[in-house]
């Protein structure tokens, strides 16, 4: 699906970042791994038994704080997509929501919403300067789509962090929003808003989860995958602005 393409991830070494680099690779691209430490990245990498080879993979360094580090990129490469996977964020971050400060909230809609709006932002420069098709696709969340279920946190210590909520709503509107300022065919906006992803979460919560769906309960990282790469593909030509859920039925299910 991804012959002959170039797609550049960032936030490669996280745990959905890994899976995506997989897929892409498998689907015949050439991947551009990218994270803010790239030595960390390859061991992550090499982890799940991906490893650099030729041109098919290579690694780089990026910070989505720096729009001279994601102009230099882009022209470097010349990635016909892009994916960000990113989730920077603070040492505050997934408090209770009476115990997040407003300093605490605001830095991690900086660090977050801020990166997401000039990667996107400079991959729309990039389009504008090269005039060739570009398809970038953006991580959300259920939880940009429908407010949190807060019940089945019950009997653990995690909570569902209120910057989570706010920045995932907003990336999807954000992202509609650059695909109608562009307003040209060949510069698609989409996203993918996953349900939990399986992370060594406590059992409670596990089976609170999992009778929230139609029976899968929290998903593997590889399960988004592969919407991912139906939005960087040529069949999602023409899809553009667009949210496409990967929860099975988190969102439905009462």
């Amino acid at each position: 699906m991804l012959n002959k393409k170039t797609i550049l991830i960032a936030g490669a070494g996280g745990l959905i970042g890994r899976a995506v680099v997989k897929a892409c690779l498998a689907q015949g691209a050439n991947v551009i791994a990218t994270d803010l430490d790239k030595d960390n990245l390859r061991q992550r990498l090499q982890a799940e038994g991906i490893a650099p080879a030729g041109n098919t993979l290579q690694l780089a360094t990026l910070d989505l704080q720096q729009a001279d580090a994601i102009q230099a990129l882009l022209l470097q490469y010349q990635p016909t997509g892009a994916v960000n996977c990113s989730y920077p964020r603070n040492k505050d971050y997934g408090k209770h929501f009476f115990d997040v400060s407003l300093h605490s909230f605001n830095d991690n809609l900086s660090l977050n919403l801020g990166s997401a709006f000039l990667f996107m932002q400079q991959c729309a420069a990039y389009f504008k300067q090269q005039q060739c098709e570009f398809s970038l696709v953006n991580l959300a969340s259920v939880y940009g789509v429908v407010a949190p279920r807060f019940d089945i946190y019950a009997n653990t210590a995690m909570t569902m962090p209120v910057e989570y909520a706010a920045i995932k709503s907003a990336l999807i509107h954000l992202s509609k929003y650059a695909a109608a300022y562009v307003a040209d065919s060949r510069f698609r906006v989409n996203l993918v808003s996953p349900g939990g992803i399986l992370d060594s979460q406590p059992e409670p919560f596990l089976q609170a989860y999992k009778k929230k769906t139609l029976g899968k309960g929290m998903l593997d990282a590889s399960d988004v995958a592969g919407a991912i790469v139906f939005l960087l593909s040529d069949h999602a030509r023409y899809t553009n602005g667009q949210n496409i859920v990967v929860d099975d039925g988190f969102t439905l299910c009462g």
